[in-house]
């Protein structure tokens, strides 16, 4: 079997984390706990860690399908450089983020997720794991002049290629197979 790409695991991870937090966030600010600023500060680290955990990484074998609207945040992702490629930072980052969120019931849920994250990442990048943006292929355009064939001969609709009837030698010779033949009984216009 394969290696596992635990940056892969992290990256859900993380990503379900924010959103969490910000979720236990509107719950505490708008619910006015005590602590409600620690609610703010958990949705503003909700959404600074969705924005960093949108885009996907690339995978090192195989394909990876990018998120619907990905390839906007990877160019700001991107913009940090070895600040968001690297796993090491993206693991301690999470890690500090997620300890002020602790102290608040409504966002201890997001706190723990973000740790498990951390962790997963801090695993990846003892693995020698490395963010890198999904670039889009070029598209291979076609060639004009290959593409065009012959159109078919008769019009739709046609059977298929071994049903149809090849000419025998009576047709290539003009005389019809279903023409005029020749009765083996008499027939006469007497009515009985």
């Amino acid at each position: 079997m394969g290696q596992i790409e635990w940056a892969m695991w992290a990256n859900e991870q993380a990503l379900a984390s924010g959103l969490i937090l910000i979720t236990g966030g509107i719950v505490a600010t708008a619910g006015q706990f005590t602590q409600w600023y620690l609610g703010a500060y958990s949705i503003a680290a909700g959404v600074l860690i969705c924005m960093l955990e949108y885009p996907r990484g690339k995978r090192s074998k195989g394909s990876t399908m990018e998120r619907c609207g990905q390839k906007y945040l990877t160019k700001v992702v991107k913009l940090f450089g070895p600040l968001t490629r690297n796993y090491y930072i993206r693991a301690f980052l999470h890690l500090g983020l997620a300890v002020p969120a602790g102290f608040l019931l409504a966002t201890i849920l997001g706190t723990a997720c973000l740790a498990i994250a951390s962790g997963i990442y801090l695993l990846a990048a003892i693995r020698g794991e490395q963010w890198s943006p999904i670039e889009p292929k070029p598209k291979e355009r076609p060639q004009i002049g290959g593409t065009i064939k012959q159109p078919p001969s008769n019009p739709p609709p046609r059977p298929p290629a071994e049903a149809r009837k090849k000419p025998s030698e009576e047709e290539a010779a003009g005389v019809s197979p279903g023409g005029p033949k020749e009765n083996p009984m008499p027939v006469t216009d007497e009515v009985v």
